[in-house]
């Protein structure tokens, strides 16, 4: 099972970009049911917020129902997590606090890998990082 963000969901519809094929694989797969995913409710509100700046909020709603459709059940952000990713924040300066929350989760859900663009997650021990490019997809789908 992998935890997926916010980045995978945004380049899987997004306009050409390096990540954006390999994010559909991904999807595809997820939607498939051939690789296990869990996802939580506040990457799919992120993802929401981030479409419609560009693409309005009838896509926005559109797709981010389709992506909890597809990793339904969502995972629910606890307060363990909160604190583990806030403390994982407070040692790791180069990720953010909701990426840092997100670790938590996918630590505690015992996750094969995150899926992110974001390279901060590389320099984390604390889970598995894996960028949504060819190489990192096809080792997750093999």
């Amino acid at each position: 099972m992998i935890v997926v963000d916010t980045t995978v969901l945004v380049y899987a519809v997004g306009s050409q970009h390096t990540y954006r094929e390999p994010s559909r694989s991904l999807m595809h797969a997820i939607g498939s049911g051939a690789l296990r995913a869990t996802i939580t409710v506040e990457v799919i509100q992120e993802f929401a917020h981030v479409r419609t700046r560009r693409r309005g909020r009838a896509d926005a709603r559109r797709l981010a129902t389709a992506y909890a459709d597809i990793l339904a059940p969502l995972d629910a952000t606890t307060e363990r997590h909160l604190r583990a990713g806030l403390a994982w924040w407070d040692r790791h300066e180069a990720i953010g606090a909701f990426d840092a929350v997100l670790a938590a989760v996918a630590q505690d859900f015992g996750a094969s890998a995150l899926v992110s663009s974001a390279r901060a997650f590389a320099r984390m021990t604390e889970v598995t990082h894996v960028l949504p490019d060819e190489h990192g997809v096809a080792a997750r789908l093999s």
